[in-house]
């Protein structure tokens, strides 16, 4: 899921460090942080939610909240979302009762943090995870049976130089996710076909993201329907066709990103794909 956390944004809190000077003295307007709220949000469900659902890679962006002695970090996107402590246990609390079920948590995005603050996220992760934490290794060596014979169920990659001091934190160049930046599902789809035909065959995992991010003018023109009613709901069944078409495997799609997951079958229809690779392994026997 794209933005995994920003199923709830906190709108009477500051705004966040990863937004423009002009967008936090624009803030300052009370009805603007309602407008912020219905563009920040891109998920429905709770990480518990989307994980029942299907989904196991999160796309997190974590950051400091200015004036917070105690150090806390907290999801991000536009406003602050939940303390990051009490995601990664709703995520850990899973993770025991699915003993066999893996996740990826992708930390891309990093706001208005130092080294004491990335110190404290590390040790926060280790502390909700422990043994479950899986080494960076190499991408190609690695199959769900050597997971399970390990016990390891929490891939994270951090991109940020402080992955160097973990073995469990793998590096954000082994999870490459090209950003297409466009409103337009035409462009989104030409974006995604040409990133997998570039993508290497080994050594790496792969995100496509198929997410169109709105202008300012999209956001001016949509105001009060957001994110969601004005530029995703329309166009997500056409993505999900796009995704239908798809085949897995070392050119192909490996891990595909939504916004509001649940809005169609979309974790289901990602899962299915994998039957394209036992069919061609049955055909591989023949």
């Amino acid at each position: 899921s794209h933005d995994s956390f920003s199923y709830w944004v906190d709108e009477k809190s500051p705004v966040g460090p990863d937004q423009t000077p002009a967008i936090k003295r624009l803030a300052r307007i009370s009805f603007v942080k309602k407008v912020m709220k219905k563009w920040s949000v891109t998920q429905n469900l709770t990480f518990r939610e989307q994980l029942d659902a299907g989904i196991r890679y999160f796309d997190l962006r974590v950051s400091s909240k200015p004036g917070d002695a105690d150090q806390e970090i907290y999801f991000i996107h536009g406003l602050f979302g939940i303390r990051v402590w009490d995601g990664l246990m709703e995520i850990d609390s899973f993770l025991t009762q699915h003993p066999k079920e893996i996740v990826f948590l992708d930390f891309n995005h990093f706001y208005a943090m130092d080294e004491a603050h990335h110190k404290r996220l590390i040790l926060r992760i280790q502390e909700a995870f422990g043994s479950k934490l899986c080494s960076a290794c190499s991408v190609d060596s690695m199959t769900l049976q050597t997971l399970w014979e390990k016990k390891c169920q929490v891939l994270i990659f951090y991109h940020c130089p402080f992955y160097k001091q973990c073995p469990f934190l793998w590096p954000g160049k082994k999870i490459p996710a090209p950003w297409a930046n466009t409103t337009s599902v035409r462009k989104l789809i030409l974006f995604l076909e040409t990133t997998l035909s570039e993508r290497p065959p080994r050594g790496s995992f792969h995100v496509s993201q198929a997410i169109l991010t709105p202008r300012v003018k999209t956001i001016a023109r949509g105001l009060v329907g957001g994110l969601k009613n004005t530029l995703v709901h329309r166009n997500l069944p056409a993505i999900l066709d796009w995704v239908k078409t798809q085949k897995p495997g070392a050119m192909g799609v490996n891990i595909i990103t939504s916004d509001f997951v649940d809005l169609v079958d979309f974790a289901t229809t990602v899962i299915e794909l994998n039957d394209l690779l036992q069919e061609d392994r049955a055909l591989a026997k023949c």
